[in-house]
């Protein structure tokens, strides 16, 4: 049974109608399904099963302590990009052992604490930052772990917000100076060589540019391994695509076949880095009619979520399925679904039918990944609350800021 669907007209996720938790946890609200979670994580990993592989969840898509504790459970690894998301790992008791730290712009603050803690390896994105972290290593007394971000000069045919494997992102070393990185990493006292990195953007839906990096990237590997270096891992990053509305979707054992079938006979483990992939279609944003008004024809439905909630329609111009969370018996209207924030910016879809009236519940789906995790206390707005649904319970994971919240860390003048 499909974790979210329609049932005798009203809309459940597992075993629980969403209108019951809006009753009792408010609107606007993020509601996770337990069963899409682990059952994306199973796919992804599954997939792999035929030889050493580390599936590091990307923190960034959903940073909710209590999705990274599901994820934990399940033995996974995490990706990271801040020393914010590595106090959230660690607090749900990952090792160590199993983050990456990726980012353009680790602090000194982050490398020294993420030392301290003995993660996996650092993602390095430049010459300067490679010697960066030397300096750091060497005054905490520690070796690095690290693997350089080779950027292949792939166009992931995605978004350009989104889009990470060109020379004009600012991710990654050029493939062409990779080498000469490697060998001055090679001579440094505290970094160690583990790996090599890739990772060329998100909501890719073809397979063509995952191949390609891979091609690029394994034929780097290979001088890498005639210089000397003893690589222990390829990290492939994430990216695949997940269906918001009609994209063609990567089948996950076609790609993994054919990441296993280039990899041939090079011993090194594989990493992984899916983030939207494991919880995109796992969440719902619900909200609450507020007012339906009509311009000389033009028709809104104004709800009580908003762009800082969920901002991908405004910053990407994303389009998220939207039903009504009962069904109603009428005619649908066409709709442009919009937020109380003052910006003309803030809408959640446009020109949607839709059967609704004042005070109906809306869902916005796949809503899992980058949605709570981009929203904003802008217009003093309080963020959503966050539940996650599995079987028949309920529990809220985050609760509704409160203006209270927001205020306990500012003050008045008082000069």
């Amino acid at each position: 049974m499909e974790p979210i669907r329609y049932q005798a007209g009203e809309l459940y996720m597992e075993g629980v109608p969403v209108s019951r938790i809006a009753e009792q946890f408010g609107t606007p609200t993020y509601l996770y399904s337990r069963q899409a979670i682990e059952s994306a994580y199973h796919r992804f990993a599954n997939a792999f099963s035929g030889r050493p592989a580390m599936v590091c969840y990307a923190v960034k898509a959903n940073s909710n302590l209590a999705v990274l504790d599901l994820l934990a459970r399940l033995g996974a690894g995490f990706d990271i990009v801040s020393g914010g998301e590595l106090e959230r790992v660690l607090a749900v008791g990952a090792p160590a052992a199993r983050i990456v730290f990726s980012g353009v712009g680790k602090q000194t603050h982050e490398i020294a604490r993420a030392l301290e803690a003995g993660i996996a390896c650092f993602n390095l994105e430049s010459a300067s930052e490679l010697e960066h972290i030397n300096r750091i290593a060497g005054e905490c007394q520690k070796v690095a772990p690290i693997s350089i971000r080779v950027n292949p000069n792939v166009d992931a045919r995605t978004h350009p917000y989104i889009s990470t494997g060109l020379k004009e992102n600012k991710f990654g070393v050029p493939v062409t100076g990779a080498r000469a990185l490697y060998r001055t990493a090679a001579k440094m006292d505290h970094v160690e060589v583990a790996g090599i990195d890739c990772h060329i953007g998100s909501q890719i839906t073809s397979l063509a540019p995952f191949l390609d990096a891979i091609e690029a990237i394994l034929e780097l590997v290979d001088e890498l391994t005639r210089d000397g270096h003893n690589l222990r891992h390829i990290d492939l990053g994430g990216g695949i695509g997940v269906r918001y509305r009609d994209e063609p979707l990567v089948d996950i054992n076609e790609y993994a076949g054919a990441v296993i079938q280039a990899m041939g006979r090079r011993p090194q483990e594989l990493w992984f880095e899916p983030g939207r992939y494991i919880v995109a279609n796992a969440g719902l944003l619900v909200a609450r009619v507020i007012t339906i008004k009509d311009n000389e024809g033009k028709h809104f439905a104004v709800i009580d979520a908003a762009m800082n909630d969920l901002i991908r329609p405004a910053l990407y111009g994303a389009w998220q399925d939207v039903t009504p969370v009962v069904q109603r018996a009428g005619e649908s209207v066409v709709y442009d679904v919009v937020g109380p924030v003052c910006e003309t910016g803030d809408f959640l879809a446009k020109s949607r039918p839709l059967c609704i009236a004042e005070d109906d519940l809306v869902a916005i789906h796949d809503a899992g990944a980058y949605g709570f995790v981009m929203s904003s206390n802008y217009n003093s707005r309080g963020r959503a609350a966050e539940v996650i649904v599995s079987g028949d319970e309920i529990q809220c994971v985050r609760a509704r800021e409160t203006i209270e919240d927001q205020l306990r860390l500012e003050q008045k003048f008082k000069l």
